[in-house]
């Protein structure tokens, strides 16, 4: 059939339209794919599988036993309205120094007052401000009192108990009683509820236990201490706690600890990073006055916006670290505080030297020792093991160029007094050696993954290396658009962590130490200081994101020793495989960030009797923008399934956008 021109014409004209158009929907998808950094590929096709050769002959280096930890710090509300078990936000009264931020008035049924701070009755040389209650009228069924909003609501859960405490002075014609009750924040419905009988004219702490029945667990709750009649109540570091892990009476939130716990933590570094140096020297983590009595800990200015209570101070990291079996990375102030104050190497930097060397002592001394001994009077008579110490924070934004002497002044202190200790830096310097350098690496997950040999050239002849604060992002610059992305990381991202992690522990002889950051995130509006997280809560719940399983899997997952391994063809995977010297154990990890599944050929070069069956731990997706969140929090977590059909050679696919762990038995390695 013939086509007049026009008709011709038109017909191009609408199929260039159609092409055009086409063109338009592909090109702003890959835009905002790279923009997300996404690792998808799909429809990548290899020319047969690609080729796995593991050495087991000629096994390589040990793997660093201390290879997988944790890093936190006070961000995102990681300890306070966090980690740590108290529920009451601004327990001492000093979050604002006007008005009783996080409180409010009570008056019901017809009773009138007021609440107020009062830095004129003090509890203490720390406690300096306390909130006075004043009630005006009240009779019969009639309260005032006040109310604590807690960290975004105050968690509520079936017959459980809770432990408060409070300072409390009456004033003239009062002597109580005081009525306790955790109830809605609407005041209808009441949950638990406990008396103090008589109140002292002086300052007394009271203690009282409120149990709640059989109640649907809710966290839209308050806090009340409420009185009856008229009179004046002074008040003071008012605490709630609910059951902590292991019942530590200062203790942590239990389902947090818990997903702490099943990462397999070596080590934690503490107290953090930024939270260490403080914006200002002032406000910088000042471990002598976050130890002892709560009486004893005036808390201070964190450097994310909020004020931290110390209640969470070194002992309580230190148990923490006890109770996980983990070692303490202990991170010293060494002289610089992020709006650029330092102090000048000399003289002037020596009684902080010096305070780094009690902190030492306080740490790992004996008891018969000064620093030791006051552990000991705080509760825990034995020292805790320390190998490593880091002197400062990312210590290369110091524009002063002091580091250099700075470090040379604490590392030559710490190795007089402490020759066996392990001194971590924080950036390159000249003066010392360092026995390990501090890494930090935050980038997109496509980056992550080019970047996954980083190590496997590195220099042995220098110093180790601590990784310790890395992540895949989806956002450039997440400390200044905390709630553009997140608040936990993607699928995506947890496959660059994963490819990135592959090269760590393949290079985990001169990789010593690693740690993702940030750990932990309240996910609440006005809670977050990064957008991308590892672990997300609200008062009532958590879960954990398709990094922290990637997490999970890589540190429960590998051996004593390196196997050599070459992967040939496969652009689109990442590889490291271990062996467990005592229990013959291959561990071999694959990442496929590709959105095609991978047939790999593996050959096992001077392996003995490999068993036909082992096991297969996946983790994986049908998007790479699959997520947990607090109301799906297992919509990507790992599968353990058998592997079949396995061999000195065998082929396996792996899954499309797939983080998999196969676990290869052997005869026991000689």
């Amino acid at each position: 059939m013939k086509v007049s021109k026009s008709a011709e014409t038109t017909a191009w004209t609408g199929l260039i339209t159609i092409v055009c158009a086409l063109c338009l929907v592909f090109s702003i998808k890959f835009k905002a794919d790279r923009a997300e950094g996404v690792l998808q590929q799909s429809g990548d096709v290899l020319d047969g599988p690609a080729v796995l050769q593991i050495n087991v002959a000629q096994p390589g280096p040990r793997v660093s036993p201390m290879l997988y930890g944790l890093m936190t710090e006070e961000i995102n509300y990681s300890y306070d309205g966090g980690l740590y078990g108290e529920l009451i936000r601004n327990r001492i009264f000093k979050d604002d120094a006007n008005v009783p931020v996080h409180w409010s008035v009570v008056q019901d049924g017809g009773g009138s007052g007021s609440i107020a701070l009062d830095t004129g009755e003090p509890t203490g040389a720390e406690l300096t401000t306390s909130l006075k209650l004043t009630v005006t009228s009240a009779a019969g069924h009639e309260r005032v009192g006040a109310s604590n909003e807690g960290f975004w609501g105050i968690p509520v859960q079936p017959n459980t108990h809770y432990r408060a405490s409070f300072y409390a002075k009456a004033g003239a014609g009062f002597a109580g009683p005081l009525i306790l009750t955790i109830e809605s924040a609407d005041g209808a419905a009441v949950y638990a509820r406990a008396q103090v009988s008589k109140i002292s004219r002086d300052w007394k702490q009271y203690t009282v236990t409120l149990k709640t029945g059989n109640v649907s667990p809710s966290k839209n709750n308050r806090f009340v201490l409420a009185a009856s009649q008229p009179g004046t109540i002074w008040l003071n570091l008012v605490s709630l706690f609910p059951p902590t892990y292991r019942n530590r009476p200062n203790g942590n939130r239990i389902d947090l600890m818990q997903k702490l716990a099943d990462l397999k933590p070596a080590f934690l570094r503490l107290p953090g990073g930024n939270y260490l140096e403080g914006d200002t020297i002032a406000t910088r983590f000042d471990w002598k006055k976050t130890i002892g009595l709560l009486t004893r800990r005036p808390g201070h200015q964190g450097p994310w916006g909020y004020r931290s209570s110390d209640g969470l101070g070194l002992l309580e990291f230190l148990e923490w670290c006890e109770d996980l079996k983990m070692e303490p990375v202990l991170a010293v102030y060494a002289g610089y505080s992020l709006k650029g104050e330092h102090v000048a190497p000399g003289t002037a930097l020596q009684p902080y030297v010096q305070d780094a060397l009690d902190e030492i002592e306080y740490v790992s001394g004996d008891k018969n020792t000064q620093w030791g001994g006051e552990r000991a009077r705080d509760g825990h008579p034995a020292p805790f093991p320390l190998t490593y110490v880091e002197v400062g924070n990312e210590d290369g934004f110091d524009r002063s160029g002091s580091y250099d002497e700075r470090f040379a002044q604490f590392y030559d202190a710490i190795k007089a007094r402490y020759p066996k200790l392990q001194v971590i830096a924080t950036t390159p310097v000249k003066r010392r050696t360092p026995d390990v350098l501090d890494e930090h690496f935050y980038r997109t997950a496509q980056a992550m993954e080019r970047d996954a040999h980083h190590y496997d050239n590195y220099s042995r002849s220098g110093p180790k290396i601590f990784v310790g604060e890395w992540a895949s992002q989806d956002i450039d610059r997440p400390w200044e658009q905390p709630d553009k992305k997140g608040p936990t990381p993607t699928l995506n991202s947890a496959l660059g962590d994963a490819a990135w992690m592959t090269g760590m522990e393949r290079n985990s002889d001169i990789v010593v130490l690693e740690s993702y950051a940030p750990l932990l995130v309240n996910i609440n509006p006005g809670a977050r200081q990064w957008a991308v997280n590892l672990i997300g809560y609200d008062a009532l719940s958590s879960y954990g994101s398709p990094s922290y399983y990637a997490q999970a899997m890589f540190a429960a997952n590998h051996g004593d020793t390196i196997l050599r391994s070459t992967l040939k063809g496969g652009a689109t995977l990442y590889e490291s495989v271990t062996r467990d010297s005592g229990t013959g154990i291959i561990y071999l990890k694959m990442v496929n960030t590709s959105g095609t599944a991978q047939p790999v050929h593996v050959d096992l070069i001077g392996a003995t009797t490999l068993a036909p069956t082992g096991t297969a731990i996946v983790l994986s997706g049908t998007s790479p923008r699959d997520t947990n969140s607090i109301t799906d929090p297992t919509r990507v977590v790992p599968v353990t399934r058998e592997a079949n059909g396995l061999g000195n050679h065998f082929t396996y696919t792996f899954a499309p956008y797939s983080i998999t762990i196969l676990k290869l038995q052997t005869d026991r390695a000689p």
